[in-house]
């Protein structure tokens, strides 16, 4: 029987820059599973269903929380994400490493569930860093950047539920922290 594999469970505030990190890692560790989140949210620019997101309806999603599909939920800006509870046990019990980037809620059920978990809050400096970013990426008007903000604060008072926390005013420097903990949690059973 295969060794159980590790859960690393990565989360922050939008505009951290979650996504890059986690595309770097990826690129240099095929071997990490990255876990797909189903959402209700519609693709943004270059998104594709069952690359970035698991693109659903609301009644889907809702069918799947009825189902006990989901290893955990939350709404989240005014959409629904989850993470695949037959994903990551099958995945975990294959003796294979499994990568979430998934929200603060959705983090604190899974630290909840899964206590073995490597939890990881990848954040900026400090919110007006964080703001510049969303502004940037353009991807949001500014009514839904100023409640990403908001929602911001919040999840960063909850950054020291995790057990790291990476600050991102440095990519290459923010990959290699977390490539660190990965190998850590790996020299260690």
């Amino acid at each position: 029987m295969a060794t159980r594999g590790h859960l690393f469970i990565i989360s922050g505030p939008s505009g951290a820059g979650k996504s890059t990190i986690l595309s770097a890692i990826l690129r240099k560790r095929p071997q990490l599973r990255y876990s797909i989140s189903y959402t209700t949210r519609p693709p943004r620019r270059d998104e594709q269903d069952g690359v970035h997101y698991h693109f659903i309806t609301e009644a889907a999603f809702r069918n799947k929380i009825k189902g006990g599909e989901l290893a955990e939920w939350a709404e989240v800006h005014g959409n629904l994400y989850g993470t695949s509870a037959r994903y990551i046990e099958e995945t975990l019990n294959d003796g294979q490493n499994v990568l979430l980037d998934i929200d603060v809620q959705g983090a604190n059920r899974l630290i909840a569930s899964y206590p073995e978990a490597i939890s990881v809050f990848i954040t900026t400096p400090n919110v007006k860093e964080l703001e510049k970013r969303l502004m940037k990426r353009g991807m949001d008007s500014l009514s839904a950047v100023k409640k990403r903000l908001k929602n911001a604060e919040a999840e960063m008072a909850q950054a020291h539920l995790y057990n790291h926390v990476v600050i991102n005013d440095d990519l290459s420097q923010a990959v290699l922290q977390i490539e660190t903990i990965i190998d850590k949690a790996y020299s260690h059973g």
